[in-house]
């Protein structure tokens, strides 16, 4: 039986820190796989994946990591507003040192939400590293509809329960949490933000799963984001959160994506650059 170890660290990248999680499968491939690299939702942060890397670890054999955004979670607070290329920015700023940090060489990029957009961006930003590229909910432009379910949160945000039910997970961040995620997207200079540019880019496996009631965003963004390169996967009855809604439907949709091909890549990059990177 697998049985999973699960670390957690503080990161200091540059002036802050990061939190990061692992979770790492007792089986001997592990070492030898590209371990997959989670990206958090606008309101997300380690704690609320819940029990799912650690089942994601434990059916793909691979490592788990997954770290809170500066800002988020149990990382350091976050200097200012978001920029209108924070997308973007995470892939070409926080990933690399992330990636020197932990030692990791290959990836898979897995996001949820605006994360499943920093998975793409990453992706498309180191094509010879990415070896999969999973999207879960995440948006691929600004929809009406993307916009009316923030503004229908934001009313829903405006009472001090939810306020004190985030700050569980994200202490006093967690207006600017709150902030930065209804300020972004109802931008008027947000408004033509679309993950085209980094689609282009994207060169390895993909798999976009999106829930059919999805409140988030409608039925075009996973079928854009896997156009011409991969499968878009829709799950029935389920809205902006599987891994919560269908943890397990979820983990073997992925799981079984990642058997499909052979993505192994270099788990560290002082390890033997010269072997298979399917």
């Amino acid at each position: 039986m697998t049985t999973i170890d699960q670390r957690d660290a503080l990161l200091r990248l540059g002036e802050r820190r990061l939190f990061m999680r692992r979770w790492t499968p007792s089986n001997p491939e592990a070492g030898r796989l590209a371990p997959i690299l989670l990206f958090h939702d606008s309101l997300g942060c380690v704690e609320l994946w819940r029990s799912f890397p650690e089942k994601l670890a434990a059916a793909t054999g691979r490592c788990v990591v997954a770290y809170d955004r500066l800002g988020f979670g149990r990382s350091d607070s976050h200097p200012g507003k978001l920029g209108t290329d924070f997308v973007a920015d995470e892939a070409e700023s926080v990933v690399p040192q992330l990636c020197d940090a932990l030692g990791i060489g290959d990836f898979v990029a897995c996001g949820h939400s605006v994360g499943g957009g920093m998975a793409v961006a990453t992706a498309a930003q180191w094509p010879g590293r990415c070896r999969a590229l999973v999207t879960i909910a995440a948006q691929a432009f600004v929809e009406d509809r993307t916009l009316e379910g923030i503004r229908v949160a934001q009313r829903d945000l405006q009472g001090p329960g939810n306020l004190a039910r985030l700050a569980r997970y994200h202490g006093d961040k967690a207006r600017w949490v709150i902030d930065a995620w209804i300020e972004t997207w109802l931008s008027p200079a947000f408004a033509n933000w679309t993950l085209d540019q980094p689609l282009a880019g994207v060169r390895c496996p993909v798999l976009a799963i999106h829930g059919e009631l999805d409140e988030y965003g409608s039925l075009r963004h996973p079928r854009r984001i896997a156009e011409g390169r991969g499968e878009a996967l829709i799950l029935p009855g389920i809205g902006h959160v599987p891994h919560r809604e269908a943890e397990g439907a979820l983990v073997k949709a992925i799981a079984g994506f990642l058997a499909s091909f052979s993505p192994r890549g270099r788990r560290s990059r002082q390890g033997d650059e010269g072997g298979p990177t399917g």
